[in-house]
């Protein structure tokens, strides 16, 4: 993410989104009731005259802003679009008032106007653009001859796969088994070089397969091997990618380890509902109350609920006592527990 303009008197900030994380931040940061301005493509028809039924018109790129009354971003496809009605634009393209989704694309400029712009909106604006230098990581669990691929990004995972192998049992030829070998390794190994920029790969799971694989690209792919790891685990598949997320290991390798951080801090707090801890609140009656008195340390929040008024002078108040902010992504397993929770909860300096 990078910022190209800023005024906070007029309460406009222009930035470039450069990778699917950053329209992921910028999802949560566009609210209902902004101005956002950016590129957008429209078929203009010929009103001149008459015209032939295949006549779709002339596609025209210009600048429009629209009055943000739906935010939706798209994972899977990464898209982000924010609908609402026309407020600028040439007039005599588009007919102002009318209804427009702006499709807001990679190193397309996206102006956003707010009437207030929260210290939170401004944290992750800044938080992107230092996560857009830190290093991509992936894991690859093979368990036999599957492999699935995990790729770390700030709003969770993706997965990828699984790569399965046409390896057959102890009856085959010894010769035709070590080439199905081959095969199934120089097929992960061009799958995972699809993802480009990967700094950091995590090759996991049980058995000797993992070991055989980074032998394999010690001799064919060294550069990838220099970046690769080796991390045992119970199993492979996702249960493989979760195992490696739980024991820290992304951030051991000074990768992007906020998805790992805050699925261990959810876990604390499961443990500690577990043991029907008094230092622990959950919900926003709890954790108000938590607040209120000093006892909140730390607070876990959904990354839903952060544009709530009510929940931004929580966290304010947090951090004026001293404690820390943990905002946690919904799409990860993590975020979803702690959904399940009432999206926010606390871990306490003390009992109440």
């Amino acid at each position: 993410m990078r910022i190209v303009y800023q005024d906070t008197k007029k309460g406009i900030i222009e930035v470039v989104p450069e990778t699917l994380d950053d329209l992921w931040h910028l999802s949560h940061i566009i609210e209902e009731g902004d101005m956002v301005s950016s590129l957008t493509s429209r078929r203009i028809q010929d009103s001149s005259g008459e015209r032939l039924r295949s006549d779709r018109g002339i596609k025209k790129t210009f600048f429009m802003g629209v009055r943000v009354e739906e935010i939706s971003y798209h994972k899977y496809t990464g898209k982000l679009r924010a609908t609402g009605t026309i407020e600028q634009g040439p007039e005599d393209l588009v007919p102002l008032g009318s209804h427009h989704t702006l499709d807001l694309k990679l190193s397309n400029s996206v102006k956003i106007k707010k009437d207030r712009w929260s210290k939170w909106n401004i944290k992750r604006l800044k938080d992107a653009m230092k996560a857009s230098k830190k290093p991509s990581a992936l894991i690859v669990a093979i368990e036999d001859d599957t492999a699935d691929i995990g790729i770390i990004r700030q709003y969770g995972i993706d997965y990828y796969g699984p790569v399965i192998g046409n390896i057959s049992g102890k009856r085959i030829v010894q010769k035709n088994r070590k080439q199905a070998i081959n095969d199934f390794f120089k097929e992960l190994t061009e799958t995972i070089e699809k993802f480009k920029d990967v700094q950091a790969i995590i090759i996991a799971g049980p058995g000797f397969s993992k070991g055989d694989f980074f032998d394999y690209l010690n001799q064919k792919n060294p550069d990838m091997a220099k970046i690769s790891l080796l991390e045992s685990t119970g199993a492979g598949g996702r249960s493989g990618i979760a195992e490696v997320l739980k024991k820290g290991i992304i951030e051991k390798m000074a990768t992007e380890g906020r998805i790992a951080r805050e699925i261990r801090l959810v876990e604390r707090v499961l443990e500690e509902i577990g043991k029907n801890s008094k230092t622990v609140a959950y919900g926003k009656k709890e954790v108000t109350q938590a607040v209120q008195s000093g006892a909140a340390e730390t607070m876990l929040v959904i990354d839903e609920m952060v544009k709530n008024r009510d929940i931004e002078r929580l966290m304010d108040q947090v951090e004026n006592m001293g404690g820390k902010v943990m905002i946690i992504s919904s799409e990860h397993d993590g975020g979803k527990q702690l959904t399940s929770l009432g999206g926010i909860a606390a871990l306490l300096r003390y009992g109440l």
